[in-house]
């Protein structure tokens, strides 16, 4: 059974830093991509930052040049560094895994955002 189980959320002021983590388990790691999303009240969910099965990364423009994602692939933890945090930032944090099927010889097949956790809440004050 795949598990995933955000943490480090919190409250912070303007400006500060916060480290998410993302626990997975059931999976196996690496083997596709793995993002992190987050909703806003009264708005709709959207990609934070992904990070590719080759270890590339996306993020979206609003938090370019603040966020980091990265995986630590024997832990099986995803992370999310979120330094000079806005008030824009405030909002429920979701990690997502994509769901990997091997074929062999090297073939995979992923479905995009396949399993989430549960979310943990940043709120950034003035």
């Amino acid at each position: 059974q795949v598990q995933l189980v955000e943490s480090g959320g919190g409250s912070v002021q303007t400006g500060g830093s916060l480290r998410l983590s993302c626990t997975i388990s059931g999976l196996t790691f690496n083997m596709c991509g793995m993002d992190w999303y987050r909703q806003a009240p009264g708005k709709e969910r959207e990609l934070v930052a992904r990070i590719n099965r080759d270890g590339t990364t996306n993020y979206t423009d609003s938090v370019k040049g603040r966020f980091t994602i990265s995986q630590d692939t024997i832990k099986s933890v995803l992370y999310l560094q979120m330094n000079s945090l806005k008030t824009d930032d405030t909002a429920m944090y979701y990690c997502a895994a994509d769901r990997g099927v091997d074929y062999g010889l090297n073939m995979v097949q992923c479905t995009p955002r396949h399993y989430w956790g549960q979310g943990t809440q940043v709120t950034v004050s003035l």
